[in-house]
């Protein structure tokens, strides 16, 4: 037997890249895709833009955008997400949020839903600002929070506020596919006008007999209900839940809750959790902050115990690289030159010269100097 009889064929190159490849000689030391780019920014291929084709707001603070790719794009799972470029006042920020439409849409377009959040610069931006027409960086898609190819017999969702995202491109996804089994879908929100999505999850619940919706509204008095989360209203709301597949995102509190929960109930296996933000620990009370330099772009400020040193920067006219801003992708990665930092997530002080420092979840415990 020859020892390359199992190898796979080399695939052959298309006439477009045998052609670029070509071209390539000519535009460098650019690439025939920098000058695409100036026709059509979706043709480019060596970065991956999308186009704002459409937006729609959902409620007074959340808008839903209809992205088109470009050439470089690949298919996601329902339950992924992708990183946004979004230029504002002459910077360039990155922030990474859930596509929620499904993969089986048929005009090549994806939405992500965002929700302005307190504080939130960004998030205010695209909500505010962005309109039809503008182009946007994108990543591809990432993330392990998506449905498994074999199907969970029973699914229950559990979702608030914004985390109803990955949800319900997991749903559409199921309906599109004509495979939606019997599902349950718990959803908080503040107010019944708070509910991202919500037009689409009531349409959902009136076309779909198997999927039963649960809107629990945190802020509104309601004898007959406790309206927060508790394992007395699990069980009403949905008596054999120990027997299903869970998958939850939404603020930090309820996933606390939720693990705690089914941790006691012995069905941790069974909960699927997609955070938005890292899970931090709790800071010692006595703990400091300290003087911050930013070595390489000569800024020293004073930061807090708390404070994740991104934002720091941020906040201080820079602009470093980061990404997932959960201590996820590492793309905010740096090199600690002096002093000490702590990571939020577990408490631990980092004081090594040299130590890789993740500025999205490491605070300042201390004085110190960063190279960025």
């Amino acid at each position: 037997m020859r020892e390359n009889q199992h190898l796979e064929p080399a695939r052959k190159k298309s006439p477009w890249s045998i052609m670029t490849a070509v071209t390539d000689y000519f535009a460098w030391p650019l690439r025939t895709s920098h000058y695409l780019e100036l026709v059509n920014p979706l043709w480019t291929t060596h970065k991956l833009q999308a186009r704002v084709v459409d937006v729609w707001d959902e409620t007074k603070d959340a808008r839903t955008i209809t992205l088109r790719p470009g050439l470089n794009w690949r298919g996601h799972r329902a339950g992924q997400h992708i990183r946004v470029g979004i230029p504002v006042d002459g910077m360039h920020y990155t922030r990474t949020y859930t596509i929620s439409s499904p993969p089986e849409r048929d005009d090549d377009c994806i939405t992500i839903t965002v929700k302005a959040i307190a504080h939130g610069t960004i998030s205010h931006h695209i909500v505010r600002n962005i309109k039809v027409g503008d182009y946007l960086p994108i990543g591809l898609p990432q993330g392990e929070f998506y449905l498994p190819d074999a199907q969970p017999v029973l699914p229950l969702f559990i979702t608030a506020g914004s985390g109803i995202t990955p949800a319900i491109s997991m749903l559409r996804s199921l309906i599109a596919q004509g495979r939606l089994p019997n599902t349950e879908h718990i959803h908080y929100a503040p107010h019944e006008f708070d509910v991202v999505l919500g037009k689409d999850l009531k349409a959902m619940a009136e076309q779909h007999k198997r999927y039963n919706l649960h809107l629990i509204y945190t802020r509104e008095q309601n004898e007959q209900r406790n309206n927060r989360f508790s394992a007395e209203q699990l069980t009403q709301l949905c008596p054999d839940w120990k027997q299903r597949d869970i998958y939850a995102c939404g603020p930090p509190s309820l996933l606390e809750a939720l693990e705690k929960c089914f941790e006691e109930a012995g069905c941790g296996r069974q909960l699927h959790i997609e955070r938005f933000r890292a899970a931090f620990t709790e800071i010692p009370t006595d703990a400091v902050g300290g003087r911050v330099k930013f070595g390489r772009s000569d800024v020293a400020v004073d930061a807090d115990s708390t404070t994740p040193l991104l934002r720091v920067a941020e906040e201080n006219g820079m602009n470093p690289p980061h990404g997932c801003r959960m201590g996820i992708c590492h793309t905010c990665n740096t090199t600690l030159v002096s002093g000490c930092v702590r990571d939020l997530r577990t408490g631990k002080v980092l004081n090594e010269v040299g130590s890789i420092v993740q500025t999205c979840i490491c605070a300042a415990a201390g004085d110190c100097e960063l190279d960025l």
